[in-house]
């Protein structure tokens, strides 16, 4: 293996490491030294922002509540496993703004997962709204790194593409799609 993918995977795992530390920061800030513990406590910031202290017992959006111990488990095991397969990704990727991109998801998502494990809800507090209009639910830092993560995925996969290598002026190799 090379020292430049041996960089972008410590980078990967650095991006993870940061968004972890900073979701479960301010998730401690909000419910610890602020107070913010009682479903639905806010404390407004600006006049479009509040923290809001919410549990989400669902995944995203709150789909799929565990209204019990045994769907609590399932979706610690369920999130574990796909955040498993993003960490399996992430070390086989070798373009660096992918590599970033699943570190978002993958610190994000092992941030509410511990959530989950530790307290049988994930701590939700940022609410952003003008006026009455609320464009997204209730979410904290790991949320928006997942989203953010995933977004940048698929922005490149939509339209950053590699030279093919016809355009890199290497012979085209013939396969069986294109026979």
């Amino acid at each position: 293996m090379n020292a430049q993918r041996i960089i972008t995977r410590w980078i990967g795992l650095l991006v993870a490491a940061a968004v972890f530390l900073f979701d479960q920061i301010t998730k401690y800030w909000v419910t610890g030294p602020l107070g913010l513990n009682v479903q639905d406590d806010s404390l407004t910031l600006l006049p479009i922002f509040d923290l809001r202290f919410v549990k989400n017992v669902g995944v995203s959006l709150g789909l799929m509540p565990a209204s019990s111990e045994f769907m609590r488990w399932a979706l610690v095991l369920l999130t574990g496993g796909i955040a498993a397969g993003v960490a399996w990704w992430m070390s086989r990727e070798k373009k660096l703004p992918d590599v970033i991109a699943l570190g978002m998801v993958l610190g994000g998502a092992v941030g509410n997962i511990l959530d989950r494990a530790r307290l049988g809800y994930v701590v939700d507090f940022a609410d952003l709204h003008f006026g009455t209009w609320r464009p997204f639910l209730v979410f904290n830092v790991a949320d928006a790194a997942i989203t953010i993560g995933v977004l940048i995925l698929l922005f490149r996969a939509l339209f950053v593409r590699d030279k093919t290598a016809q355009e890199s002026g290497a012979p085209a190799v013939e396969n069986e799609v294109n026979a």
